[in-house]
């Protein structure tokens, strides 16, 4: 029997990124967000899922690259499994406009590979400080491969990046994400690994935005 314990990301990227146990809160109205943790220059708050016993998470950070750099390397989900972790396999199904469909597999520890499909939307709006990167995704429904033998399919898995300039020229990114996770997981563990893979993946988006492949002069319309 395999007793691995899952890690939710998302998104992608990070993604991302895990959760599912429905609880009596489908009509309740969301609550306050709680500050779990402020470690590693990322505040993580959680609070209870409308749907579900588990949480859904907001994280905050500061990442030292402008909006646009970081936009660009969180666009480029096919590369996530160079340096995103858990991630091992990104298959890009459909891309239209601003619009990307993609296949992901990860490889998390003590559980078995997890996968979803997901469709994100990446826009950006003007503001006074410069320009604001959004990028949202939710499920794919009835595009790409069905659920594979040996890997558990996620089908909720939700969330955002919101990338703001700063006035020294860095990055505040807001991570929002709640997914399920595909399988029968104790609600503290999700919980827990949640909190962790979150540090994770500021972390790898940290260390690979340095690339100049991402602070280039490619602009984000050519995304």
């Amino acid at each position: 029997m395999n007793l691995r314990s899952p890690l939710q990301l998302l998104a992608p990227l990070i993604t991302g990124l895990v959760l599912a146990s429905h609880s009596t809160l489908a009509d309740t109205p969301p609550c306050a967000w709680k500050l779990e943790a402020n470690k590693e220059g990322v505040m993580v708050y959680s609070r209870p899922h409308a749907t579900s016993g588990l949480k859904e998470f907001k994280s905050i950070g500061l990442i030292d690259a402008a909006p646009l750099t970081v936009f660009k390397l969180l666009s480029d989900c096919a590369n996530f499994p160079k340096f995103m972790p858990y991630s091992v396999e990104v298959r890009i199904l459909q891309k239209s406009g601003n619009t990307v469909v993609a296949y992901h597999r990860l490889d998390l520890p003590l559980i078995d590979d997890r996968d979803y499909i997901l469709r994100s939307v990446h826009t950006i709006t003007p503001s006074a400080a410069g320009p604001v990167y959004h990028i949202r995704w939710k499920p794919a429904v009835g595009i790409g491969p069905g659920p594979q033998p040996g890997v558990q399919r996620v089908t909720n898995c939700q969330g955002s990046w919101l990338l703001e300039p700063t006035p020294n020229g860095k990055t505040r990114a807001t991570y929002t994400v709640y997914s399920d996770t595909g399988g029968v997981i104790p609600t503290f563990l999700a919980n827990g690994g949640s909190r962790t893979a979150i540090r994770k993946v500021f972390a790898a988006i940290r260390k690979e935005v340095l690339d100049p492949k991402y602070s280039g002069a490619t602009s984000a319309a050519s995304l």
